[in-house]
């Protein structure tokens, strides 16, 4: 595991510090807990709102969840707060999104990039032959 997190001050009174952190962990299901708790503690240290955390926290726990499940080797999560708004961003080694096994229950599977979408300001998804990157930005104002 793999974890930074450096606070940048910015000089003039009126602007909002800006922090990232930036965790890499193997694309297992049993490192997704370990991603959820690292964003949950993070976001505390960082002062954001308890509804935010919590969004941010559920965010994470689907993308990391999508990453492990899809990935091959790791995946990475990088997060930025700037200017009241988090950036969240999920790297895996992973190729296109597969379709849902069939003899899964459909009430198991398939929910996450909804709730996502409903959390999120903005999502948008990227694929290369390297892997797949998710962004999801959220408001975190107070």
């Amino acid at each position: 595991m793999f974890v930074a997190d450096s606070p940048r001050t910015n000089t003039l009174p009126h602007e909002s510090c800006r922090h990232q952190a930036l965790l890499t962990l193997p694309a297992q299901e049993a490192h997704v807990s370990a991603a959820r708790h690292f964003v949950a503690d993070l976001l505390e240290t960082w002062s954001v709102p308890e509804s935010a955390r919590d969004s941010a926290v559920l965010i994470v726990d689907e993308l990391a969840a999508n990453a492990a499940q899809y990935g091959r080797e790791r995946m990475t999560l990088v997060l930025v707060l700037d200017h009241g708004m988090l950036h969240i961003v999920v790297r895996d080694s992973g190729t296109a999104v597969e379709h849902p096994r069939s003899d899964i229950a459909a009430d198991e599977h398939g929910r996450g990039t909804g709730i996502v979408q409903h959390l999120a300001h903005s999502t948008e998804v990227h694929q290369s032959r390297r892997g797949r990157e998710v962004r999801a930005c959220l408001r975190c104002s107070a």
